[in-house]
């Protein structure tokens, strides 16, 4: 059965790309160390926003302000 407002073909030669496809998160998967995931996780709880946001929203800090890590090798 056809939806009534359905079309057999779409001409999309006027459509437009995304404009924000360029701001769309990029998904990786990162190892984290149980301390630092469970510190943001309740760090997340007290702000009330996801862990993955906080994390995410920090680490965006850092890179604009150019932050870099210290690194102590054990």
């Amino acid at each position: 059965m056809k939806d009534k407002d359905m079309v057999d073909e779409y001409d999309f030669d006027k459509s437009i790309k995304n404009p924000y496809i360029k701001n769309l998160k990029k998904s990786v998967t990162i190892r984290l160390e149980p301390d630092t995931v469970n510190y943001f996780k309740s760090l997340s709880r007290d702000i009330g926003i996801p862990y993955q946001t906080l994390i995410n929203l920090y680490l965006t800090q850092c890179a604009k302000e150019k932050k870099k890590p210290e690194v102590v090798w054990q």
